[in-house]
């Protein structure tokens, strides 16, 4: 299963592609799209989709995996961060991907253990999850730290639907 990670952001979105081969994480390529802040709002969210797009096509993922907006304690900032994230949902979208989207914390917490852990903590530990890796920036090692979490969560639904007896 090819899973891709997004850690959206209006100047920078970061992207993480891994595959899951039984109980393996395996890295296969990670990341960033960037909008120009010249331009305005519309020009960088279409940037920031046609990045994606170009993500989605060359890597072919099965499903992807976005982290949830947060509030902070500008308005602007969020309503903006938001945004940003629709593009990149609706790039996913139209590929016919399911998405996965979860909150910061439980990212930080499947992938560190502790869901105030910083940038460099995350980063430490996908590289450790991910040893073949070579994260190109802090925002890439999130989105693999998204797609990190969404392969252990979705690993964990499918067991819990076949002791359910449901089919995966």
């Amino acid at each position: 299963m090819r899973l891709l990670g997004l850690d959206p952001g209006l100047r920078i979105t970061g992207w993480g592609v891994l595959d899951t081969l039984d109980n393996r994480l395996v890295w296969i390529a990670d990341g960033i799209v960037t909008s120009d802040e010249k331009l305005s709002l519309p020009a960088r969210l279409a940037q920031l989709h046609r990045g994606i797009v170009a993500v989605i096509e060359h890597y072919k993922p099965d499903e992807a995996a976005i982290e949830e907006t947060f509030v902070n304690r500008n308005p602007g900032s969020t309503l903006k961060l938001g945004q940003a994230r629709g593009a990149v949902l609706t790039a996913a979208g139209l590929a016919g991907l399911v998405v996965g989207e979860y909150a910061p914390l439980l990212v930080k917490k499947s992938v560190v253990g502790a869901g105030q852990a910083a940038k460099q903590q995350i980063g430490m530990m996908v590289r450790q999850l991910l040893p073949a890796s070579q994260i190109t920036s802090e925002d890439a090692a999130d989105a693999l730290a998204v797609a990190i979490c969404h392969a252990h969560h979705r690993r964990h639904a499918g067991l819990l639907l076949k002791l359910a007896g449901g089919i995966r």
